[in-house]
């Protein structure tokens, strides 16, 4: 049987025994001394009320009771036992496109400050799922480890911008490269991936991508950010609008959302699709499809089914001090 503590912090009280012990010693020792002074020894018998040999022990009895109180504040435990329990929790890679597509801003302020709302409007919502961020364009870098720890995230996402890739362009296959080695120590059924983009694929690389995620157990939840209208995309220069991105003709370019490989990378691997411009439902709909095939983790939990053992302490301390009220010489004179 083990046994334990259960308010451990109040073994600090025990250094009041020493303090009470001092007490008790300089208190008799004052209390013969003003004896003394009022008269001498031999009138002593005369004089004041003879003490019976129980009261000698009174200093052991009030130490011993104080003792024990404090025992049962302290509280002994005995009895636990270990059982595994299998939690459902996933672990989601945030892979987001900062392409220089996603500063069209047909979604307002854009579409890459929309799909960073997003992200973090969904791990509001998360309990115990641990996130990770990657981000990719035209190559693909992964900007934080999984973890649990979602005010962290928010300040990640806070940093990201479209010229944090140096090299241009939607390579949905690099990104996904970069996930899986995320997930090198997480199993297959537990590996979920939510693909944030407008989905203008500039590689053609969406078939890899799916064949990658499929091999490696990853379902993704596609999110579209953007309109089927489009918009042009600005190009800025230290803060300030230089102008809109042109084509080799000096037309300007129209981006436009584009749905079909997004869907169809969601759909091979299980996941949902989910229109990402609407900020007041599409975080609830993106914990929906996280939650389609949550994956199962075994963990050992160390259950305290403990017995408490503190009232037979209180009831030993409770004896002590009886025995001092019932044997104390002035109890009837303060009746």
């Amino acid at each position: 049987m083990d046994w334990y503590l259960g308010n451990y912090w109040y073994l600090l009280l025990l250094l009041l025994l020493p303090l009470l012990a001092v007490f008790l010693v300089r208190y008799l020792k004052w209390k013969n001394k003003r004896k003394h002074i009022f008269a001498d020894a031999r009138f002593h018998e005369h004089l004041f009320e003879k003490r019976s040999g129980f009261t000698r022990f009174f200093p052991t009895l009030y130490i011993l009771g104080t003792l024990f109180l404090i025992f049962s504040i302290i509280d002994l435990l005995s009895g636990s036992e270990e059982i595994k329990t299998n939690q459902k929790l996933n672990n989601v890679i945030f892979m987001l496109d900062v392409s220089n597509s996603m500063n069209a801003e047909e979604i307002n302020p854009s579409r890459l400050a929309e799909a960073k709302n997003l992200m973090i409007q969904t791990m509001l919502k998360m309990k115990n799922d641990k996130v990770g961020i990657v981000i990719f364009a035209g190559e693909a870098s992964s900007i934080m480890p999984l973890t649990t720890d979602y005010n962290s995230a928010e300040t990640y996402i806070g940093a990201i911008e479209t010229n944090s890739m140096q090299i241009q362009g939607t390579d949905f296959l690099n990104g996904m490269k970069s996930a899986v080695a995320k997930f090198k120590n997480v199993s297959k059924n537990a590996r979920k991936v939510v693909l944030l983009s407008d989905g203008e694929d500039n590689e053609g690389n969406d078939e890899a991508a799916i064949n990658l995620a499929e091999k490696e157990g990853i379902m993704i939840t596609s999110v579209g950010i953007g309109s089927d209208e489009g918009a042009p995309i600005p190009e800025y220069q230290f803060g300030q609008l230089m102008g809109y991105k042109t084509d080799i003709s000096g037309q300007t370019v129209i981006s436009k959302r584009q749905t079909a490989a997004l869907r169809k990378m969601a759909e091979a691997t299980g996941g949902s699709y989910i229109d990402g411009n609407n900020i007041n439902e599409a975080p609830d709909r993106i914990i929906d499809a996280l939650q389609k095939k949550s994956g199962s983790s075994e963990t050992l939990v160390k259950s305290q089914n403990a017995n408490h053992y503190y009232q037979y302490f209180l009831i030993v301390s409770i004896f002590f001090f009886t025995l001092i009220y019932l044997f104390n010489p002035k109890r009837d004179l303060n009746v």
